[in-house]
């Protein structure tokens, strides 16, 4: 956890700099070799001290709108954040804790969401809602088949 120097002197540079002394060439790539770690996991291999996760996330959708890859940057940030808060993957039961783990999980990817996929990410939800995927599914990247089916690679 950050105690407040993540935002001190100029971070994305800051960001760069440590993506690059680990032998990346970008943040995605960084992050790509870590499909389905959660920001804040990410944040603190760059930076324990100084990177927050906030910053990965704001990072990697600038490279994403520079690549025009939004869409995958949105199904990353899903499972990302599916990792850290469903992950035993889609519960067997939907009862009130699992409900909430679930709810916490989608309702925090729709808040990251950028305002050009929102209603695409509500879609989604309605759909996971309405038809649940097997228990225990969890992706475990932007190219799971079923995120891949909800959220198709059409930019915006």
């Amino acid at each position: 956890m950050t105690d407040g120097r993540s935002w001190e002197g100029n971070w994305k540079a800051r960001l760069s700099e440590r993506v690059r002394e680990r032998g990346y060439d970008s943040l995605t790539t960084f992050a790509e070799a870590r499909p389905a770690v959660p920001l804040h996991l990410l944040a603190e291999e760059l930076g324990p001290d100084d990177i927050a996760g906030v910053q990965v996330l704001s990072g990697l959708l600038a490279e994403a709108e520079r690549r025009k890859q939004v869409t995958r940057f949105v199904r990353d940030v899903f499972t990302r954040l599916w990792s850290q808060s469903v992950p035993d993957g889609w519960p067997s039961v939907l009862d009130d804790a699992n409900r909430f783990k679930v709810a916490e999980a989608v309702g925090s990817w729709i808040a990251y969401t950028p305002e050009t996929h929102k209603d695409r990410a509500r879609r989604v939800r309605t759909a996971l809602l309405a038809t649940p995927p097997p228990p225990g599914w969890r992706p475990l990247g932007p190219d799971d088949e079923l995120l891949l089916t909800l959220l198709p690679d059409e930019e915006v």
